[in-house]
């Protein structure tokens, strides 16, 4: 297969689930460019690289749709981009993994709690507090974990009891001025390289963020609330498990 057909489609497949669950793409796509044999150094560059295309994208398209909460948007994404800056800066100085653990037994909790609440009647309600620390701590860990906007932002707000369409949304939208701020970062910092998977993952990413955007508008909100409860659950687990062993 054409090397740039791979990406492409890559790409696509991560942002699908993304866009729709609001989490995963760093996680899907890395796993899928290392088992093609991809340096895991070269990976965690590109992916964060070509991530500013796609969330782009993916907002834009979730606004288009009405998945977007201005309000929540606003609060979650100014304390996000100092989080992200603060996370790179520290990731090219200090080695992340030894944070993984903990973040990884913490979204496991709140995977089950998502769950938990899927098979209760509690009507949604907008979650309007601690959201600058929620935004600022998700956008850190994002940048020094290689991932976990999606997982911790996304993940606690629906916990809590946030509309999941509205949260996938406005969280996509967000993630792109973070992932701007820590991939700037990560340049002044450490350089890039590796353009012809950026920019195979970017163009798969644009392909699929409105299809995304629209799949999270028409999933019914408890059937949805399951769906990302049970992917935060194996991601968790995946990385504790990669991280103890």
């Amino acid at each position: 297969m054409n090397e740039i057909v791979y990406y492409v489609i890559v790409g696509f497949l991560a942002q699908m689930i993304d866009g729709t669950l609001g989490m995963a793409y760093g996680v899907s796509a890395s796993s899928l460019l290392l088992t093609h044999g991809i340096p895991p150094a070269a990976v965690s560059a590109t992916v964060h690289a070509a991530e500013v295309f796609t969330t782009g994208f993916s907002g834009v398209s979730h606004h288009y749709f009405g998945n977007v909460d201005r309000r929540l948007f606003w609060r979650l994404v100014i304390p996000g981009v100092f989080g992200a800056i603060i996370g790179a800066y520290i990731l090219s100085r200090i080695p992340g993994e030894r944070f993984k653990p903990v973040i990884a037994a913490y979204l496991l909790a709140m995977g089950v709690l998502i769950v938990v609440r899927t098979f209760k009647t509690v009507p949604p309600l907008a979650v309007t507090t601690y959201l600058t620390p929620l935004g600022f701590f998700g956008a850190f860990i994002d940048a020094i974990g290689g991932g976990g906007w999606g997982p911790v932002v996304a993940s606690t707000l629906i916990a809590r009891g946030n509309h999941a369409r509205t949260t996938v949304g406005s969280v996509n939208a967000a993630e792109f001025f973070v992932t701007l701020a820590s991939s700037v970062t990560f340049i002044i910092t450490m350089g890039l390289s590796h353009w012809l998977i950026i920019c195979g993952l970017a163009i798969g990413g644009a392909l699929a963020a409105p299809l995304g955007a629209y799949a999270c508008k028409r999933i019914p909100h408890r059937p949805f609330m399951f769906l990302v409860g049970l992917l935060v659950i194996g991601l968790s687990i995946r990385t504790l498990i990669k991280a103890l062993t």
